[in-house]
């Protein structure tokens, strides 16, 4: 399919998807945000739709994939907010601050188990950390993304095990 095509298909279908879009959100808003998303995505990734296939349907799934991971995400992110005025006892010792010469030896634990990652597993991991997505790190380092998911996994695997004294059940008997 040509890109004028793929701009056409897009532009016909767009009252349909702010119909669908509604049904999701209960508001024009949001439902008018989920089809620009869903557009968005929609022209990102336009090299995935394979020809001969329901246009439309491939638009709903996209849309509803997105609907349900920025859910998920508005959810998360509530759950992680506290809305009592006080905050528990139990939850003070989590987020105190420790003394800074403990801070200090931490901080540099950290930088010594990441100079032992080699350079192919560190840097994708550096990536993610920062908050590029895996797609972003395969094109950035011109790789599969396959090999992205794996280096991030073998590097967090690898800081585990060289971290492993930070782990809850070392640290229990203090």
């Amino acid at each position: 399919m040509t890109t004028i095509d793929f701009n056409h298909q897009l532009s016909c279908n767009q009252s349909a998807l702010e119909t669908f879009a509604y049904k999701f959100t209960q508001d024009y808003e949001d439902a008018h945000d989920l089809v620009q998303d869903t557009l968005l995505k929609a022209m990102r990734y336009s090299e995935q739709f394979k020809d001969g296939t329901n246009f439309r349907g491939w638009l709903y799934t996209i849309m509803k994939n997105t609907f349900i991971n920025s859910y998920r995400r508005a959810v998360k992110t509530r759950s992680m907010i506290t809305i009592h005025e006080e905050i528990p006892a139990s939850q003070l010792q989590g987020s105190a601050t420790g003394n800074t010469g403990e801070n200090k030896f931490v901080r540099e634990d950290i930088q010594n188990a990441m100079k032992k990652l080699q350079p192919e597993y560190l840097t994708p991991f550096v990536k993610y950390f920062e908050g590029f997505k895996y797609h972003e790190i395969a094109d950035m380092l011109n790789i599969p993304i396959g090999t992205v998911k794996t280096r991030i996994h073998i590097a967090r695997g690898m800081l585990k095990k060289n971290l492993k004294m930070y782990t809850k059940e070392f640290t229990s008997g203090f």
